[in-house]
């Protein structure tokens, strides 16, 4: 498996995290099924909305453009390419910042962790990590 490739697996992971709380906060779904934390005072506090849009659907909408990118970028034709790279790069690091700040307000300003949003943050960090060792790798031509 390429890197690429364990990117597009990373994202699907992401894709139904994130699809999961779309549902819970368009209200498909009735309760959030959550072990450990308060998932629903998370997704339903003020901080679960960006510009009338679910967080989660941002999310969403992030991890299917990871998805794309990272397919896109396993063709043989794409394989070797350092924009597709330093796209990747650029999604994962912004989208780590977004988490690092949602999960601050989680801990701070809300006072609840939702499992499912702390799950999809740590899935960043990770996605971040093989986006960049892609980079290194396509950078020097490995």
């Amino acid at each position: 498996m390429t890197r690429r490739q364990a990117l597009a697996l990373l994202a699907v992971v992401g894709i139904l995290i994130a699809l999961y709380l779309t549902l819970y906060k368009i209200g498909v779904i009735g309760v959030l099924s959550c072990s450990i934390g308060s998932c629903e005072t998370v997704n339903t506090s003020k901080w679960s909305m960006l510009l009338g849009i679910p967080i989660a659907e941002w999310g969403l909408a992030a991890y299917i453009a990871l998805f794309g990118l990272a397919i896109a970028g396993s063709a043989e034709a794409r394989e070797q390419s350092i924009t597709i790279a330093r796209l990747l790069v650029a999604l994962a690091g912004f989208s780590v910042l977004v988490s690092a700040w949602l999960t601050y307000l989680e801990l701070f300003v809300i006072h609840a962790i939702c499992i499912w949003c702390l799950t999809s943050a740590l899935l960043w960090v990770v996605i971040l990590a093989v986006s960049v060792a892609d980079l290194r790798a396509v950078s020097r031509g490995a």
